[in-house]
């Protein structure tokens, strides 16, 4: 059974990282096939391939359906086309490691120093063919050094073929390729001694034994025309069968935790991989594998259909957690009662009956777009014309302050509490062509808070159903602001006019309190706003109503 070694978890992603729900590593045809099949599930999947496939020195792939004689490159370019003409996308790269992150997600980096993060991985990494140390073998492997007959068997038909042994099941291999040829030659080589049982069932086939060790391969014109043995004699075969040791391309999972296991064949080990189960989930939550990284035998049409299988599973499985989540963003929004309301516009509730970050993953996932993608109003009417320098907006969400102050010139550090508002704020801003003056972070605002000092400081409806430490976080924004610098707070100061039960536990501070809060040392700051004010806001019908707001805008003259 696989084995599990003790895991790292690292720190949920806080810089903007590119977040995918399914990151495919291998490029074969196996994740081509599981890519394909999420992506036509709605799935975001991503697919990175080193492009070192292993059936590159064979000239065509076999025995798969509608498309045998196929060559390799070419199976794979298709599959490429057909994953991104249904939204996935392929990027040629090297994965060097993989780590579990807080809440069960993954970074999965690159050799060149990026990264992204995925909510489930699908491996498909193949295997390497450990081949026999016979002088010539290894440049002519995937030509007419073969090791599948099902792949190669009929191409060399009724030709000479010499059967390579070095371990227990060559004579099971022999035999099996004698269907194909009656001219099959046996060199026992370095495998171990065979009974007169072995030898009886090879003669009995007509299959010719030649002893001693096979020294080199001959070759003549690119192709294969000898076996040449230690004592120099030659044996002139056209095409040589070998077994090699096959080794599971296991270095990405083992940084995750799982161990290859041994496969046996006949009850001979021929190699290691990955154990999983049928879907190819593996014992680690929320990595799957397909193709020979799992079962070292399976043929290019066999690795396909492990991946659609594996695809499906991993749809399937984001399914539930997308339902569980939506049954907890209802429940959770019956407890809160008009908690439905984002930090930016929405009141405060009491009672958080689920995480805080939970809470705000959940209600962004509840739609493509919560807010209007306009900026806020004080925002834009406080900063138009203002000099740009470097700006902290707390509260990001949906990005839509952070885009507009990033395109007028700011270099913007950009915080909220859930991932999923990062990642789609992440995606407006390079729609925006902005996405290199925005530094998206996560952070829980409670208990970290960004590093540096920034011209401007913003905290717009910064509210939240649950017990977040408000004070303490515009104070620490305070704190962030450098001298010269500009700190504005705009907040609630009213219910919307549409809640028929306002909160009489719950108190809107005025202006005047959150300076009073905020604990300014005298004469290092300067008032420039500290007002209440009326917007027009729809109500959840579309019908303008009247919401009533504060804000406060400080200048610090000195530090």
């Amino acid at each position: 059974m696989t084995e599990r070694t003790e895991q790292t978890v690292t720190a949920a992603p806080s810089n903007g990282e590119r977040r995918y729900e399914v990151v495919v590593v291998g490029g074969g045809a196996a994740g081509l096939s599981g890519a394909l099949t999420l992506a036509r599930a709605r799935r975001s999947v991503l697919v990175i391939d080193a492009g070192r496939p292993r059936n590159a020195p064979a000239a065509h792939v076999r025995s798969y359906l509608t498309r045998d004689g196929v060559p390799p490159a070419e199976l794979l370019a298709t599959g490429r086309a057909e994953v991104t003409g249904y939204g996935g996308e392929v990027v040629k790269g090297d994965v060097v490691a993989a780590e579990r992150l807080e809440g069960g997600d993954f970074r999965v980096v690159l050799e060149d120093g990026s990264s992204v993060v995925a909510d489930r991985l699908l491996v498909t990494t193949g295997l390497t063919d450990e081949l026999p140390p016979v002088p010539g073998l290894a440049e002519r492997w995937g030509l007419d050094v073969l090791h599948c007959p099902y792949c190669h068997g009929w191409e060399v038909r009724d030709q000479a073929i010499g059967v390579l042994a070095t371990g227990p099941l060559a004579v099971h291999q022999a035999l099996l390729w004698r269907q194909w040829s009656e001219d099959v030659t046996f060199f026992p080589h370095t495998a171990p001694e065979f009974g007169a049982e072995e030898y009886e069932r090879l003669a009995a086939r007509g299959i010719a034994v030649v002893e001693g060790r096979v020294a080199a391969l001959e070759a003549t014109d690119d192709r294969l025309t000898g076996v040449r043995l230690a004592d120099g004699q030659v044996i002139s075969r056209q095409a040589l069968v070998v077994t090699p040791r096959f080794t599971a391309r296991s270095g990405l999972l083992t940084g995750l935790g799982l161990e290859t296991t041994d496969q046996e064949m006949g009850g001979h080990v021929v190699g290691s991989h990955i154990a999983a189960d049928p879907s190819g989930a593996t014992a680690l939550p929320g990595v799957w594998v397909a193709g020979n990284v799992a079962a070292l035998t399976e043929q290019v049409i066999g690795a396909a259909a492990a991946g659609v299988r594996a695809g499906a599973a991993i749809n399937a499985d984001l399914i539930a957690e997308d339902t569980r989540r939506a049954v907890a963003a209802r429940r959770a929004a019956d407890r809160h009662g008009h908690a439905h309301e984002h930090a930016r516009e929405g009141a405060p509730t009491k009672g958080d009956a689920i995480p805080e970050e939970e809470f705000w993953d959940l209600r962004y996932g509840e739609s493509d777009r919560i807010w209007s993608g306009n900026p806020n109003v004080i925002l834009v009417r406080e900063l138009t014309g203002v000099e740009p320098g470097s700006a902290l907006d707390l509260g990001c969400g949906e990005g839509a302050d952070a885009i507009w102050l990033a395109q007028r010139g700011w270099r913007v550090t950009a915080t909220d509490i859930s991932g999923v508002a990062l990642e789609r704020a992440a995606r407006h801003a390079e729609a925006a062509d902005v996405a290199g003056l925005v530094d998206w972070q996560r952070h829980d605002l409670g208990a970290s808070f960004p590093d540096g000092v920034f011209d401007l400081v913003s905290a717009h409806f910064l509210h939240s159903p649950g017990d977040m430490p408000r004070e303490k976080i515009l104070r620490a924004a305070a704190s962030a602001v450098a001298p010269g610098g500009t700190l504005l707070v705009v907040g609630h100061a009213g219910f919307p006019a549409w809640e028929h039960n306002p909160h009489p536990d719950v108190h809107l501070p005025t202006p005047e309190e959150v300076l009073e809060s905020l604990e300014l040392p005298e004469g290092e700051w300067e008032v420039l706003l500290c007002e209440e004010h009326d917007r027009i806001q729809n109500d959840p019908d579309g019908r303008p109503t009247t919401r009533r707001d504060n804000v406060l805008k400080v200048r610090r003259t000195k530090g």
